[in-house]
């Protein structure tokens, strides 16, 4: 569009108070940054949309790592045991857990599959946990295990965005960004929101699965790697120093500033705080990402390497990061998607090496953060997208490996920390697996209950976006409070 034409139609009543950064629009924005947000100076906001803000009511969580098992992990040869779906290994699935229901690859009358893993009972509280994770058996007592949750999606992108985003379309914020956009972050020299990812792979729904939708870019995910430069493009290119660096930024500064005042339009005050931030990041970011200034014995129970790009590597720096100030870490890791087309994809030996790159870093950070003081008020969250088949993979079913297809009905996750129970087993699924026999958790009741351990109403952290008011649960999701400490 012609500029002239556009600040036209910016001069409109409407486009005025919708965009402007003054006047009318500017006061409305700050009385209500003041109400719904806690911000002790709202009109900080507008300068710097990632300042700390205090939360709606008293938060039992500060800041959030979420662990992301991209493809979904076995939760029946992992955390659910079901000794009567051993029993009936290998016999013809009951049509009644058939009917109407759609599988990714799986047709026809399946075989039931018990599961192959040994399982015993772990910590004070007895929690049944199988041979696969043997890191984890240390840590029962610190987690909270949910056993029935459920989703409506499953395929692994549009489940991985419906659990990230509320929907399972793209285009809407993620949890991190909407957590940022609510409470900002401690540190302004680091991004409030990181994302790391390890063996190799994005994410099933890409980067919109820690996107900023429609909310300001400011609030989207800042991804940053284990190995070389912690985010590309962040160095400096050859001839150019730091205070040279200084001075193309205030000159763009300048420039986005004059922009701003003619056009009103708030993204360009978000690449002003972007171009700024990045500059700080330069300095701060090298310094929280190297791993190498760990004690010797720190890097051995997370099983880190510096220099190297791994899960372990990300569990280490997810403690730095949230040590440091960063609200929202986000982790990633590829491979959980365990069809048993292949050897390393099937619930034997393929899961129990898996098993092995994650659940002893995972455990060596519950066991960091509490030595620290983190524990308490840092929400640990650990889950795929969906849950896997009580019966064999279709494509499996005269082969020696065993696998287990796509399953939303029935999955388990587990959280610790910043404000859950711990030790403690929370809803159930049926004696088979197939669908949650007790206190049903719904994706949207698992974002409500992160927002609430936060110190917000996921009802009313609201953005308003074509015309009508949008929110991270849509119109669902309510808090489990049986979780709560």
């Amino acid at each position: 569009m012609d500029p002239t034409l556009e600040k036209i139609q910016l001069a409109t009543r409407r486009h005025f108070l919708r965009h402007s950064t003054a006047g009318l629009g500017g006061i409305a924005l700050n009385a209500l940054l003041a109400e719904e947000l806690g911000a002790a100076d709202a009109s900080s906001l507008v300068e710097n949309p990632l300042a700390a803000r205090k939360p709606q009511f008293p938060a039992k969580a500060k800041r959030v790592i979420y662990l992301h098992m991209t493809g979904s992990p076995p939760n029946l040869d992992m955390f659910d045991y079901k000794p009567e779906l051993v029993k009936r290994d290998d016999q013809d699935c009951p049509d009644q857990f058939l009917e109407g229901r759609e599988f990714a690859f799986t047709s026809g009358v399946p075989k039931l599959m018990g599961s192959p893993r040994k399982w015993g009972q772990y910590g004070e509280s007895g929690m049944w946990m199988s041979d696969a994770v043997p890191h984890f058996h240390g840590i029962a007592d610190d987690i909270s295990m949910v056993h029935s949750m459920h989703t409506d999606q499953f395929n692994h992108a549009p489940a991985e965005l419906l659990i990230y985003t509320g929907s399972p379309v793209s285009g809407r914020p993620s949890i991190g960004s909407w957590v940022t956009y609510g409470l900002g972050t401690e540190n302004q020299d680091l991004p409030g929101f990181v994302v790391l990812i390890s063996s190799g792979t994005q994410p099933n729904g890409g980067k919109n699965s820690f996107g900023s939708g429609f909310l300001p870019s400011v609030y989207q995910g800042v991804q940053c790697r284990s190995k070389g430069d912690p985010v590309l493009y962040s160095s400096n290119p050859p001839g150019m120093d730091r205070s040279m660096r200084r001075k193309t930024l205030d000159a763009l500064r300048d420039l986005n500033q004059k922009q701003a005042e003619e056009m009103g339009h708030p993204e360009t005050l978000t690449r002003i705080s972007q171009y700024e931030l990045a500059f700080r990041m330069q300095a701060s970011v090298p310094e929280v990402m190297d791993i190498s200034k760990e004690k010797a014995q720190t890097l051995e129970a997370y099983g880190a390497k510096p220099g190297e790009s791994s899960l372990a590597n990300n569990c280490l720096l997810a403690r730095r990061l949230v040590e440091s100030g960063v609200r929202f870490v986000q982790l990633f890791d590829w491979g959980w998607d365990f069809h048993g087309t292949r050897s390393d994809t099937g619930i034997t030996d393929g899961l129990t090496t898996k098993c092995a790159s994650m659940d002893k870093p995972i455990a060596a950070l519950i066991k960091d953060l509490k030595e620290r003081g983190l524990f308490e008020d840092t929400l640990i969250v650990w889950g795929g997208e969906f849950g896997r088949t009580p019966f064999r993979e279709g494509r499996t079913a005269k082969s020696k490996v065993m696998g287990r297809d796509h399953y939303p009905d029935a999955f388990s996750m587990w959280m610790a920390g910043g404000g859950v129970k711990q030790g403690f087993d929370y809803g159930q699924s049926d004696e088979l697996g197939f669908s949650v026999a007790e206190n049903p958790v719904h994706i949207h009741d698992l974002q409500a209950t992160i927002m609430h351990l936060l110190g917000m109403d996921h009802e009313k952290l609201t953005y308003r976006f074509q015309g009508r008011d949008y929110r991270l649960t849509d119109v669902h999701g309510h808090v489990v409070k049986g979780l709560l400490a």
